[in-house]
């Protein structure tokens, strides 16, 4: 029978890697989201003027990149010491990745 060892699949978690992948793709929409939605409001637009040269972009990515933090700490918190299920988040993230490039692509943003 085969020792085991600390660094076998069984005995290390796969949540904080999890958590990192699924927070880029929450990141991922709401960048996206709010891209759109400072577009199309423009009271957020003036909300998300952190620096005037480039307009509500500014606040769109900084407030893109706290979210996608956010999600990250808090799923690793949550998931740090777990195995989870990485098929299921893998296939969440990437359909949350494209569903991110999607929205920031203009001829799908300009839908809404």
């Amino acid at each position: 029978m085969p020792a085991h060892n600390a660094t076998s699949p069984a005995a290390t978690p796969n949540g904080f890697g999890a958590a990192a992948v699924l927070g880029a793709g929450i990141g991922s929409v709401a960048l996206a989201v709010m891209a759109i939605a400072a577009d199309r409001v423009p009271a957020l637009g003036r909300v998300l003027d952190f620096y005037q040269p480039t307009g509500p972009l500014s606040g769109v990515t900084t407030m893109g990149l706290a979210i996608w933090l956010i999600a990250w700490v808090c799923l690793h918190y949550r998931w740090r010491n777990r195995n989870v299920a990485l098929g299921s988040i893998a296939a969440t993230a990437l359909i949350l990745l494209v569903l991110g490039m999607l929205l920031t692509f203009p001829p799908v943003a300009d839908l809404f």
